[in-house]
């Protein structure tokens, strides 16, 4: 003993202890994990400080860690839930959560490392029941995916509020209706869309009709309107501006003064 270097015997000392309590001395936290500190001797779990952080950690060999993943995680839940007028939908919904970093010590204290198992996924299945009642199946296979989910989201994260969870989404994957209530909405689906369809073919009917109506009284109109103005004496005055202008044109031959209709002249040209 007298040998070894002053720094050994406390070394051969610490180690022994750290057999003897069969504890760890050094925990290496991976990367999106925390530690939670168990102290034996001192309160138990670690609430007041915040958790291990990532890296290399020197513990007292009679305390514990308990590593906890703090990055976002992903858990799946499969229902059967009831619509409003009672018929059983299968729904698939996942949600995205992690653990609050600084309450983790609490989080391990009050609900475990089983929190997912006893407080999420109820919460979920229990959001989702409720939210899903207020509907009628041919709502949630068509129109209103989107507002369920919300509302999923919203009500579950109001039951986990508290619990030391942080919820960052709820998505809805799947809604199942069964075969003869599926089969019976595509079809109600389908009629909609064929009435749709006629009634668009229809309108555009009705609009070309509208068009060629409404041009023809246009053309109606101005027809009446030149007749009424087109006197005798009107056209006798243009048939002599066109006489003159004809009879100074290169192309003309004989113009013979008050031959025509009404004492207009008549031209007479090359041919």
């Amino acid at each position: 003993m007298e040998k070894l270097p002053k720094i050994g015997l406390p070394l051969i000392i610490l180690f022994s202890l750290v057999l003897l309590v069969g504890g760890r001395l050094f925990y290496n936290i991976n990367a999106g994990e925390a530690g939670v500190i168990f102290k034996t001797f001192d309160g138990g779990v670690e609430t007041e400080n915040p958790p291990l952080g990532e890296g290399f950690q020197l513990v007292w060999p009679w305390n514990k860690v308990v590593i906890y993943e703090v990055r976002q995680q992903e858990v799946f839940e499969k229902m059967n839930v009831l619509s409003s007028n009672g018929l059983e939908i299968k729904l698939e919904a996942s949600a995205w959560f992690q653990p609050d970093y600084a309450n983790l010590g609490r989080l391990h204290q009050e609900k475990g490392v089983n929190y997912k198992s006893r407080i999420l996924l109820p919460a979920i299945r229990s959001a989702a029941r409720s939210v899903v009642g207020r509907y009628t199946p041919e709502q949630l296979y068509s129109s209103k995916r989107d507002a369920i989910q919300t509302e999923i989201y919203d009500e579950t994260k109001k039951i986990v509020s508290g619990q030391y969870i942080q919820l960052n989404d709820i998505l809805v994957r799947d809604v199942t209706l069964p075969p003869t209530i599926k089969e019976a909405i595509e079809r109600k689906l389908k009629q909609e869309q064929e009435s749709l369809e006629y009634e668009f073919r229809l309108e555009s009917a009705r609009k070309e009709a509208d068009k060629v109506r409404i041009d023809a009284q246009g053309k109606a109109d101005a027809n009446r309107i030149l007749n009424s103005s087109l006197t005798t004496n009107i056209l006798r005055d243009k048939g002599i501006e066109a006489t003159i202008k004809l009879a100074t044109s290169n192309n003309s031959k004989v113009v013979v003064i008050g031959s025509g209709k009404d004492g207009l002249p008549i031209i007479l040209g090359n041919n």
